[in-house]
């Protein structure tokens, strides 16, 4: 059996730019996409706090250290410069890789910049 798992996570970055005019992706600062392993072109799903907005798009490089989230083409519809967002990435596993698994979660501040890397979600107390 294979599974779908997240892969890896940007938690609650901050949205820099929105672009309508722009080939649609989502530029990402090169630290963010080593940090979290997502390669450019990748497929990435983004879940925006701000206003709940859930899209697809794909990972474009960003210049790295400049904190750059830029959410471009139509998805620019469905989120604005300082929105919180997740951005995720998903893989499948077999069973056996599973036995080996954790995903890659990347923690920013305010400024996109990473402030804690994880490989658990800590458990929160009811």
């Amino acid at each position: 059996m294979q599974r779908i798992m997240l892969k890896a996570k940007l938690h609650r970055v901050r949205v820099t730019h929105a672009e309508l005019h722009y080939e649609g992706s989502c530029a990402i600062d090169d630290d963010l996409l080593d940090a979290a392993d997502i390669r450019e072109y990748q497929q990435i799903d983004i879940y925006n706090v701000s206003n709940g907005e859930r899209f697809t798009t794909y990972a474009i490089r960003a210049q790295r250290g400049s904190g750059i989230i830029s959410v471009n083409g139509a998805a620019a519809h469905k989120a604005n410069p300082d929105d919180i967002l997740i951005i995720a990435s998903y893989a499948m596993y077999s069973e056996l890789e599973l036995q080996k698994f954790h995903p890659q979660l990347v923690y920013v501040d305010e400024r996109n910049r990473i402030i804690a890397k994880r490989d658990e979600i800590p458990v929160q107390a009811a």
